[in-house]
This record gives C-alpha cells, structure tokens and sequence, in this order.
C-alpha cells in the first residue's frame, strides 16, 4: 500500500486502490481519522452516528472510556493507521464491513419474551438514550447537515429489540415525556409502536425495521419550524398551524437529499397526516391513495400526541385515547389498521386506570395475551372504604378470576400522584 507519512510514527492518508476500511484497536485512534463504524451495540458507545472525521480529542477519550474496543475506519476519507502498525483486518468494500456488522448484531442478540416488568429497565436505557440521540439529529438538521440514516437505524435496532422482548414497556414509558421532551420522545415512540404495530400486521423483518425508521424520522420537518411556534403554550393561530403544517414537506425534503433512504420512509414522513376521508395535509389524500405505512404512521403519530403531555393539555388515559380514536376510525384512520394497532396495545394498554367489580381500582400492568380484555392489573386502592390498599397484581386472565374490569377510570379525577411508578415499578418514569 502507498502511503504518504508525515513522519516514521505519523498517521498516513492511503492513495492506492487497496482495501481503504480497515478495522483497528481504540488505542490506535488518532485525530484526523475518518470513524465508518463502531464494533459494537449503539448502546455501548456514546455517539448516536458513525461517519466522521475525529477532529476532537475529546471524542476519543469518550471512545476509550467506553466498553468499545475495535472500531472500523475508512483511510480513504481520513487519516490511516501509523506507519509500521498494524490493523486488525481490514475490508474491500462497504459490503463486507456492513455484512460483518450485521452478522455481530445477531450474534449479540437474544431477544426473547419477557415480562414488562424485565424489560422496564433496560427500556428506561434505551429511552435515555434515543432522546438524546434524536435531539443531536435535530440539532444538526437545524444545522443544515445531512441526516445519518445508518445511525438512525442503528437506534431502531435496539427499540425494535426491545419491543421484540415485550412491547408495552418501552412504548408505554415513551409515552411518559415531558412537554420540553415531546418533539423528541415523539419520534422514539412513534417508532417503537410502528414496530410493534408490523408485527402485529404480519409485515416481515425488512419491512418492520423500515417501518421503525419511518416513525423515527416522521417529523424530522419540525426541525426547521420556529421554536416559539413549536413549544407555543397556546392555542395556535391560523398562521402559525399553517407554518407546522409545512413540517411533512420539510422532513421530506431533507430525506430526499440522503442516499439510499427506503421510500416507506420518505413516504411516512410526507404522508403520516393524511386521514381517510381526505381531510388531512399535505395532499388531501383517502383511502387507498394513502399507503399502508403512511395510515400506520398517522395511527401511531394520533396516539402518541393525545395521551402525552403538551404545552396547552394534559395527556389523555391510554384507555380513554383508544376509545376517542375508534370514534374517529371511520374519517381519520383504516379500519384494519386501527384494529391491529388496539391489539398491539390492548383495549386497556399498560398504565390505564381501571375500576374492577370488586370495587377496587388498579393501573394496568401487563398485557396476557388470552384476551384483550383480561390484563394484568396492579389494585392498590378501595372506592367501598375510600382508603388506599396494600398493592396486588390480579391476573384476569387466570381460570377462576372472577373479577373483571367494569370501568375506565380518569386519572384526573383520582390524583394519584405515584400511578406512574405503580405500573412501571421504576423511581422515576424514565
């Protein structure tokens, strides 16, 4: 290989037409290094995008403090190793760097069923995690920098994982977000309920993991909105609605300069406000002019934004929304869509409030999969004695429950100040 150095033990920018990828130890990481990919889980590093230039020493302190140990670099867009050391392999093509990739990815993963209660933690990781990852994105869209898909879907692979393992934990504690979170907890919850809603659907691997990288980016245009438009305490007016209704085409926009993007996601991004009836932006599309993934992403989009916290309303009950949204199924939302998507949660997804025959009211917990209608449900308070109770979970699913849920209850009518932590067993939401 030709090499031109700066010196016997400086790094050397590769000019020949041999292997440019190569993989190296951490240790031999220098500044002016072009960083292709991290060998490891997205979880383990402290960066949410590979593809770039090391420019800050910083950075590679914070490689050599984490539990990374080999990453992949490209000597072709960036410095190579000095000369005289060696690289662990080194590659041909993208192909096999990202075949490699791959291959660890599901060598690393063991994703089988769980309680949501085994879950919760390393779901509150990823949650931690992906916001601030997603606020980097929008950041660097504000910015005018090209989105990196790659590491987009690097986060839809640990959501998507942990949804495999039990869906109702990472959905359910995304829908805990702040008002100053919502733009982007958003998207992670958008995502992970897309998921979530494909397999339900039946939609093989390739399909669910573009569909999680659709809810991810669906509103990668609220990046370019003004932020007093964006986090209005209020009420907007007809001209600012008329600037946040700009967003799918902005978010389109943006993707449309990014190589190799599916067009499920390019579809979502432009279409997850279009409703049924052709009342919704930025066409005015119905029925079957909308595409399957688009009507997911307006169902997921729908739920998400009614059961959070905004700057102008309270969330509503996850049971309550269900119910809100089936009035609206027929104009706003497919049929079938809509029905996979309340199976994918439950009539009363985890975190509903609810009032059993027996009198007690208990927040659900887990989803048992023998009927929609009989969830696991942690009761923890007495209407007939008006008196709080010592918390139990009833399964009513079991043969020979005779309790059954007669009621959804409102959250704001209780007060429960800790129902929250009831259902997801953590300190604090997220």
């Amino acid at each position: 290989m030709v090499v031109v150095t700066e010196g016997d033990a400086s790094p050397a920018i590769c000019t020949d037409n041999g292997p440019m990828l190569k993989k190296i130890g951490v240790q031999q990481l220098t500044l002016g290094m072009h960083l292709k990919e991290f060998c490891g889980s997205w979880m383990e590093h402290p960066f949410w995008r590979t593809g770039f230039v090391i420019t800050d020493s910083k950075d590679i302190a914070s490689i050599l403090a984490s539990s990374i140990k080999e990453v992949w670099i490209d000597c072709d867009k960036g410095l190579d190793v000095a000369q005289g050391e060696a690289a662990v392999s080194e590659a041909e093509s993208e192909a096999q760097v990202e075949a490699e990739m791959q291959q660890a990815a599901q060598s690393r993963r063991t994703v089988a069923p769980v309680s949501t209660a085994a879950e919760l933690e390393r779901a509150a990781s990823i949650c931690m995690q992906s916001k601030q990852a997603v606020i980097s994105m929008f950041q660097e869209a504000r910015m005018g920098k090209a989105i990196d898909v790659g590491g987009a879907q690097q986060m839809v692979e640990e959501i998507s994982d942990s949804v495999s393992a039990n869906p109702g934990a990472l959905i359910s504690l995304a829908r805990l977000k702040t008002v100053d979170d919502y733009t982007y907890m958003h998207s992670v919850a958008v995502c992970a309920m897309m998921v979530a809603l494909a397999k339900q659907l039946g939609l093989d691997e390739k399909e669910t993991r573009a569909a999680g990288l659709s809810g991810l980016l669906h509103d990668l245009g609220k990046a370019t909105m003004p932020m007093d438009v964006l986090n209005k305490p209020g009420k907007l007016t007809d001209a600012e609605f008329a600037i946040i209704k700009t967003h799918p085409q902005e978010g389109h926009r943006m993707l449309l300069g990014v190589s190799n993007v599916d067009s499920m996601v390019l579809d979502v991004c432009l279409h997850h406000h279009e409703k049924t009836d052709g009342s919704g932006y930025p066409k005015g599309l119905k029925g079957d002019e909308i595409s399957l993934f688009a009507k997911m992403g307006a169902v997921c989009d729908v739920y998400d934004a009614i059961t959070s916290n905004r700057p102008y309303k309270a969330g509503w009950d996850p049971a309550e929304s269900l119910r809100k949204m089936a009035e609206w199924a027929n104009g706003h939302f497919d049929p079938k869509v809509f029905q996979g998507f309340v199976k994918s949660l439950g009539i009363y997804p985890i975190g509903s409030l609810v009032q059993l025959s027996s009198g007690r009211l208990g927040v659900v917990v887990e989803q048992t999969g023998k009927s929609l209608t009989t969830p696991a449900v942690k009761v923890f308070f007495s209407t007939k004695s008006n008196m709080r109770i010592v918390p139990e979970v009833v399964d009513l699913s079991r043969p020979g429950t005779l309790e059954k849920i007669v009621s959804r209850e409102d959250p704001a009518k209780w007060r429960f100040a800790d129902l929250n932590q009831l259902w997801s067993g953590l300190p604090s939401a997220r």
